[in-house]
């Protein structure tokens, strides 16, 4: 996706709830899936919330689905043929007023099982669409995936203690905020997965929003999380580099120069705020590639090496095997 086009895309993202039903579905019927709550999620307030799913390829090989009305968020299981134990949450983007399914999900656990990681990806739930506590909403869910995943890292050969997050975008503030904000109450346990450890062992974000509050910030993802009206103090609570300490997980940075969208003084602020909390941290920022270039990008463009460098953090940090 081009940046002109998540731009225009970011900006609509309120108005594709509204769309009369669209053809299709993110899910088909082998897929595997885990519900990531026993009923109703925390904060529902019996709105009427309905699934919608725009395909923006035209293409059926290899569509391109933005999904809204998330209200059941899921956990889609993508298993490797060799499964070497480790496992990473994927946290599709979308400004949080969609999810980028494909392009930032479906493409990311295609790379991931390759390298025999077995892939979740989280469809969580959007905060403008109708749930108190709309700003919390997001990380109840990662936080409860993260623990599901691994109170259940039997049944999907991984080893509890190899667990990532990758976000990308808006997505990538949901990962950041996940290292960053992993012990923080957000939802009242449900049951005894609520006492696992919500901490990823590493998160890698791809042109992430960062800052809430900064001049830089990405203003369409603040307000679909926040609302309009947010408070100073509510921005600075969410903002991921203000809320870095000595237990926030280890941090892989990617960002393109020219990203139009969401500014790379994001990650270079979560960059300098990992550095001086002195926690492992790399950043990568190149030349081209704008915003929303998951790993479809041509091999002639900077961005595309992010994946490998990605994986050799991965080594470093000891999720997968060197």
């Amino acid at each position: 996706m081009t940046g002109m086009d998540r731009r225009t895309a970011l900006v609509a993202a309120a108005g594709l709830a509204a769309l009369p039903g669209i053809a299709g579905a993110q899910t088909g019927p082998d897929d595997e899936i885990i519900d990531i709550w026993p009923g109703t999620p925390p904060g529902g307030s019996g709105a009427r919330i309905v699934r919608r799913i725009a395909d923006q390829s035209g293409n059926p090989a290899r569509p391109d689905r933005w999904v809204t009305g998330i209200d059941r968020p899921l956990l889609v299981v993508r298993r490797p043929a060799r499964p070497n134990g480790a496992a990473m949450l994927v946290v599709p983007g979308g400004g949080y007023g969609f999810l980028s399914y494909d392009n930032e999900g479906t493409s990311q656990a295609a790379w991931l099982n390759a390298k025999g990681i077995t892939a979740f990806i989280l469809l969580y739930r959007l905060p403008g669409e109708g749930w108190a506590r709309r700003e919390d909403v997001p990380l109840q869910d990662a936080q409860r995936a993260m623990r599901l995943i691994r109170a259940r890292a039997a049944r999907y050969a991984i080893d509890p203690r190899r667990v990532g997050v990758l976000g990308f975008s808006a997505g990538g503030h949901l990962a950041g905020s996940l290292a960053t904000r992993h012990g923080e109450t957000v939802y009242a346990p449900v049951d005894d997965a609520d006492r696992v450890e919500a901490r990823p062992d590493v998160a890698g974000l791809v042109y992430p929003v960062v800052s809430l509050e900064a001049p830089f910030s990405h203003g369409g993802s603040r307000n679909m999380l926040l609302g309009k009206e947010a408070s100073a103090e509510a921005r600075r609570a969410r903002s991921v580099e203000l809320q870095v300490d000595g237990a926030t997980a280890p941090i892989f940075l990617v960002h393109a120069s020219d990203d139009g969208l969401v500014p790379p003084a994001n990650s270079i602020a979560l960059f300098q705020a990992m550095q001086q909390a002195k926690r492992p941290v790399a950043l990568h920022v190149f030349e081209d590639g704008g915003h929303g270039f998951g790993v479809r990008l041509p091999r002639t463009m900077q961005a595309a090496a992010w994946p490998e460098l990605f994986a050799t953090f991965a080594v470093k940090q000891g999720l997968i095997a060197a």
